[in-house]
């Protein structure tokens, strides 16, 4: 086994180096191929808005915050997906100026398979309701749903779906992957200090299987979740929650034909995809020949706005997307983000800010350092609002909780206000392979903490001290923050995560509301606020792989890569692994759960 271990982790590097090479070939064929391209880029457009438009929205795939520059990604290149993600700002961009356009009739809902976070799709279907509200009307169409192209498209006028489709509407779900007997095979164990009886994010690392801790927060905060979820489904559907309910948990929804979602009242019709050109033009009443099809990249403007406001005297919303993490290119980067902050605080032409987070946590090194930038901010006499996403838990609370106002969806994840530290002993692996580290050292802590040793009783006391300081500083600086009592703090804190909803009557955040919200309460609180331009920070810089990659869909390319990276499977594997030997020790950082709807 182990011998089989060495020879695939051998091979995905040789796979790897292998795929640079040829990638390198490619890369030089698709530059050449932009710039013949270039011209033809305009006429290859979805179209432009006329008399009788229809947005179509196009849920399929994963939607994410905003858009960021991506990595290369050759597993992406094998399966042929080469697309960048929607983002939400991007679809409630489009959405809001669909509704402002008058030459844009109505809004066509297309379902594909959709996954997003709670909240994400919480916001994007309470901006679809909004588009109805003024008059204009929404239909959806599927061939398949599951809970997430459901729930978003029930918000529709009329929601159709092919006679033989299938409705995959299940409740929430949430897994998690848990380690410990392949660090045990590998020979690495892992030593824990934390605080916190609900901070289970250690746990794939020292269990096989879930605390109960652990499973009743998670099943605590589902509930919540879905209840929220539940309720809105029925009152547009027309149907009680708990008949729903009942139907999701007493019947395979999902083996059941389309025409027969149509007697529980879970769609409206159950018709052939053809027919629905000629339902929407009735609808918008002309005939289908004049209906003109839109994407909302066609419809929304938000990047042309973000140049065009980005000076002047302004409202900055700065995205905290991720995890909280140093010298990364993804995720919360505080040595690119800490700058930023400061010349906005320094930038006299902006008013105000709304940070954006969307993290579940990590670094408590990069958490302070952005709190600490935040503070200065503060001190330059601005108002700070915070938008909650999808999450803003353990270290996405710590840069949260000293905002003036902080602004939750009710899906939004937060709290998990707890520390733990990871530290990982390879001493079992360094055994298994034949390596016998030596140490010599002028004082006794010297080599101390050492990856080739296990901590003795003095030394994991040691670190449970420094662990347990590191909580008694988020517990004050969440008390300070809130306006709360330390104790009163810590009964809601032991790293239990919280729906935004129950947040609310904690006192952990202020009031309900989006990304929208938060701003309007910015703007309220400056000088001629209702003047004030926003503009979204930090600038989205395009690497090489954002250019070159939605011309790498031939056929061709992908097969002449597919080859070189068949091993790469074999290293999403050591994913986790390697981000255990990578972070820093002290970590505020919830529990990594898979629980995105699909």
């Amino acid at each position: 086994m182990l011998k089989k271990f060495f020879l695939n982790f051998l091979s995905s590097f040789v796979g790897a180096w292998v795929a640079l090479v040829l990638f390198c070939v490619v890369a030089v064929m698709v530059v050449i191929g932009l710039i013949g391209k270039a011209g033809i880029s305009a006429a290859s457009s979805s179209g432009n808005v006329k008399k009788h438009s229809v947005m179509v929205l196009d849920l399929k795939g994963e939607v994410i915050e905003r858009e960021t520059p991506t990595d290369i990604d050759y597993i992406g290149l094998v399966q042929g997906d080469v697309k960048s993600p929607q983002t939400l700002t991007g679809l409630i961009d489009a959405i809001r100026s669909a509704k402002d356009n008058k030459d844009v009739d109505m809004i066509y809902i297309k379902c594909g398979g959709l996954s997003a976070g709670s909240a994400t799709l919480h916001a994007l279907r309470a901006e679809l309701s909004d588009f109805r509200e003024s008059g204009k009307k929404i239909y959806a169409y599927a061939d398949a749903m599951g809970n997430a192209d459901y729930y978003v498209a029930t918000v529709a006028d009329s929601l159709f779906m092919n006679p033989d489709g299938m409705l995959a509407l299940t409740g929430l779900t949430a897994s998690t992957m848990y380690f410990k007997d392949l660090l045990d095979k590998i020979g690495i164990n892992v030593q824990v200090a934390k605080v916190g009886t609900y901070k289970s994010a250690v746990e794939p690392y020292i269990s096989n299987e879930m605390s109960e801790p652990a499973r009743a927060q998670l099943d605590t905060l589902l509930g919540n979740i879905w209840n929220v979820l539940l309720s809105e489904m029925a009152v547009s559907r027309k149907v009680k929650s708990s008949v729903i309910d009942k139907m999701v948990s007493d019947d395979y929804l999902f083996l059941q034909r389309g025409e027969e979602m149509v007697g529980k009242k879970l769609i409206d019709k159950a018709v052939y995809e053809h027919t629905m050109d000629a339902r929407i033009a009735k609808a918008v009443g002309v005939d289908k020949e004049k209906l003109n099809f839109v994407g909302p990249e066609v419809v929304g403007n938000s990047e042309v706005e973000q140049a065009l406001n980005a000076s002047g005297e302004r409202i900055a919303v700065l995205y905290a997307v991720g995890e909280i993490m140093e010298g990364t290119k993804s995720g919360i980067n505080c040595e690119v983000l800490v700058p930023v902050i400061t010349e906005l605080a320094d930038d006299d032409d902006v008013k105000g800010m709304v940070l954006r987070v969307n993290s579940p946590g990590g670094s408590v090194f990069g958490s302070e350092q952005i709190a600490d930038a935040l503070a200065y901010f503060q001190k330059k006499g601005k108002p700070l609002a915070v938008s909650m996403g999808d999450y803003a838990a353990s270290g996405g609370y710590w840069i949260s909780c000293h905002a003036d106002r902080i602004f939750a969806d009710p899906a939004t994840i937060t709290g998990s206000i707890g520390i733990f530290g990871l530290f990982p002993n390879a001493a079992g692996l360094m055994n298994k392979i034949g390596v016998t580290p030596q140490f010599v050292a002028t004082n006794p802590k010297a080599d101390f903490p050492s990856l080739f040793k296990a901590m003795d009783e003095e030394q994991m006391s040691a670190m449970q001290k420094f662990i347990t300081k590191g909580y008694d500083r988020f517990i004050e600086r969440v008390a300070t923050g809130r306006k709360m009592k330390p104790e009163a703090v810590r009964r809601i804190a032991e790293g239990r995560v919280w729906d935004g909803m129950k947040a609310k009557q904690l006192g952990l955040v202020d009031d309900l509301g989006d990304l929208e919200a938060a701003v309007e309460w910015v703007r309220g609180k400056c000088k001629k606020g209702d003047k004030l331009k926003v503009a979204s920070y930090p600038s989205v810089e395009a690497g090489f792989w954002d250019m070159v990659k939605i011309s790498m869909q031939s056929e061709l390319q992908t097969m002449l890569i597919k080859e070189a990276v068949k091993y790469a499977p074999d290293a999403a594997y050591a994913d986790q692994v390697s981000k255990l030997l990578r972070r820093r020790h002290e970590q505020a950082l919830m529990p990594q759960y898979d629980i995105r709807l699909k």
